[in-house]
């Protein structure tokens, strides 16, 4: 009986694992979570690329203008994962600020360490560097995504925070120290195949998770639902009391634990109420939405025509002019200032 060799095993995964990628942008497109599509073909492309250069010299590894191709996006990957790990766990997710100024920076220096620029850069340290920034990257997401973990209204989302900061830390630390005690040009066949069956087990359970957190964008109409039982007729109207009377949201430190005590009602029963009552998926897009339409209020308020934007932006509960801005374009689609303007002011 003839048993497979390394060659056959390496050709399977990394043949699978590229249809698997380039298959996981269409069917995001196709099922409507074209945010999501948008945030994982250059991290496909990515993989893909390192899918077909992560490989000893003489074992299939890929040449010409495919490979050349391949060499440069695969050192784009980690950025690019970096970036759709927050639109998976963050609907409001865009690279900007000083995150698309490091991933860019990554991109640069990537590109420098593999020839792009010249061989005076080829293989100059620069790869260090790289550790460096990818340790801030872990870092970063790893703060990012358990800061978030309690406002998160979807359990199974909620739930994969965890373990994606786990996966991404041994994943990390495993590949640091090979580089550490081994050398980077340590890259035996097997540990290749490894490496890319690990990579691809971890993207198909991230692909996973956001398929089953991002609401498509253009969802189907709900199905009827029964009347309300007194019990959640008693939760929204205690919901519409600490809005409407207590108004609870203008207070920029809210926090969901807070919120969930004054309910009054066990925390997976607030948690249901905001996201299948409401639509929220997150505790703090709930409150961007509350203080959002009273920042309309104000802004479209005669008395107020003359306020400037961070005194309107406070006054509305937010705790700065910036995040007051990119929660009022993401709910209103334009900015304050337009929307003043419209309203004749």
């Amino acid at each position: 009986m003839q048993i497979m060799s390394l060659q056959d095993l390496d050709v399977i995964v990394r043949v699978a694992g590229a249809t698997l990628l380039l298959a996981g942008v269409f069917l995001l497109h196709r099922d409507g979570h074209r945010r999501l599509a948008l945030a994982f073909l250059p991290l496909a492309l990515g993989l893909c690329g390192f899918l077909a250069g992560n490989t000893p010299e003489g074992a299939l590894r890929l040449g010409g203008a495919v490979g050349y191709v391949g060499k440069f996006l695969s050192g784009y990957a980690a950025a690019f994962l970096w970036w759709f790990c927050l639109a998976v766990f963050d609907r409001t997710f865009r690279p900007r600020g000083w995150i698309l100024t490091v991933g860019l920076a990554w991109i640069v220096i990537a590109s420098a360490d593999r020839g792009l620029f010249g061989p005076a850069l080829e293989d100059r340290g620069l790869s260090w560097i790289l550790v460096t920034l990818g340790l801030g990257m872990v870092a970063h997401l790893a703060w990012r995504v358990i800061r978030d973990c309690g406002g998160d209204l979807l359990d199974r989302r909620r739930a994969a925070r965890v373990t994606l900061v786990i996966l991404l830390a041994g994943q990390f630390l495993a590949d640091l120290l090979v580089d550490v005690f081994l050398g980077m040009e340590w890259q035996p066949h097997a540990f290749s195949i490894a490496q890319n069956g690990a990579f691809l087990l971890f993207i198909c359970w991230l692909l996973w998770v956001g398929f089953d957190s991002d609401e498509p964008a253009k969802p189907p109409k709900p199905a009827p639902q029964p009347a309300d039982t007194a019990e959640e007729a008693r939760l929204k109207n205690r919901l519409g009391f600490l809005i409407e009377v207590e108004r609870v949201h203008l207070d920029p430190e809210l926090t969901f634990d807070a919120f969930v005590r004054q309910m009054g009602a066990p925390e997976r029963t607030v948690r249901r109420l905001i996201n299948h009552q409401l639509g929220h998926d997150h505790f703090r897009n709930f409150l961007n939405a509350q203080r959002v339409a009273e920042a309309c209020r104000l802004l479209a308020d005669p008395a107020r025509r003359n306020d400037k934007l961070v005194a309107v932006a406070l006054d509305s509960g937010f705790a700065s002019l910036a995040s007051f801005n990119r929660a009022f374009r993401e709910v209103e689609h334009t900015t304050p200032s337009d929307f003043r303007a419209r309203a004749g002011f």
